[in-house]
């Protein structure tokens, strides 16, 4: 059996067990399984590898995906200039029989680590770029916002971070001024603000200041419209959920755990 799994704490509401699962049952992927790990503690992270035999994959979720990068063997030139890692690839170095058996060691594996949010961010962001998209405001400074900030760097659109403090480079929520917000015309949540059952929660903006030039992103894909696309979509703005990226990141971790 081969088993993937996502590791992260909570895992309360998990896209990637449903995804994956109906993946594997549509494909005929029989001895394939992917199961979800709630990691409180990612000091734990060995431990769990050495008691999962078969354990080809991991997706790594909040709060583990700056932290991860201390255990891994390898990381993708990509992942490290973001600094942030979603997607683990584990490399057997032992027979197929000693993988199988469950001996599993921090000796005889090699952890290797990958961002996919970058390109699925980019590939679900180009389409809906407009020529006035030149500045953005990115909220969130996590592991995701730094995907996020990587791929902005590669389309040649300068940002600022906001966060709820205002210290460095980063604007508090309170800076947010008209002229900020006329200047910067996409908006995009990396923040987890307004995720199911919280649906009321929304960052906190002036969204009387929006417009019909303004596109808003949030990586937020539960519900479907949160209160943080509601808000820009009555003020005109364009809007777009966190879907389509989820499934893009999810089948580029695919193809990585099958190169």
């Amino acid at each position: 059996m081969k088993k993937y799994g996502l590791i992260g704490y909570p895992l309360t509401h998990s896209f990637s067990k449903k995804f994956f699962t109906e993946k594997f049952e549509n494909e005929g992927l029989d001895n394939h399984q992917y199961e979800l790990y709630p990691l409180p503690n990612l000091s734990d992270l060995t431990d769990l590898i050495k008691s999962i035999p078969g354990l080809c994959g991991l997706n790594v979720t909040v709060p583990h995906k700056i932290g991860v990068m201390y255990y891994l063997d390898r990381i993708d030139p990509a992942a490290k200039e973001i600094d942030a890692v979603n997607c683990i690839k584990i490399v057997n170095h032992q027979p197929v029989e000693a993988f199988f058996s469950g001996e599993l060691s921090s000796m005889n594996v090699r952890l290797e680590g990958y961002n996919t949010d970058a390109y699925a961010f980019e590939e679900s962001l180009k389409p809906l770029l407009k020529k006035h998209h030149q500045k953005a405001l990115v909220l969130g400074t996590g592991g995701a916002s730094r995907a996020v900030a990587y791929v902005l760097e590669k389309l040649g659109i300068s940002y600022r971070l906001v966060s709820r403090r205002n210290i460095r480079k980063q604007l508090s929520y309170k800076k947010l001024t008209a002229d900020i917000m006329n200047e910067h015309l996409l908006i995009i949540n990396t923040t987890p603000l307004g995720t199911a059952p919280n649906i009321e929660e929304c960052p906190d903006i002036p969204y009387e200041l929006l417009s019909s030039k303004h596109l808003l992103y949030d990586l937020v894909y539960n519900p479907a419209e949160t209160e943080f696309l509601k808000r820009g979509k009555a003020k005109g703005a364009a809007i777009k959920n966190g879907m389509e990226m989820l499934h893009m990141q999810a089948e580029k971790s695919w193809e990585i755990w099958n190169s």
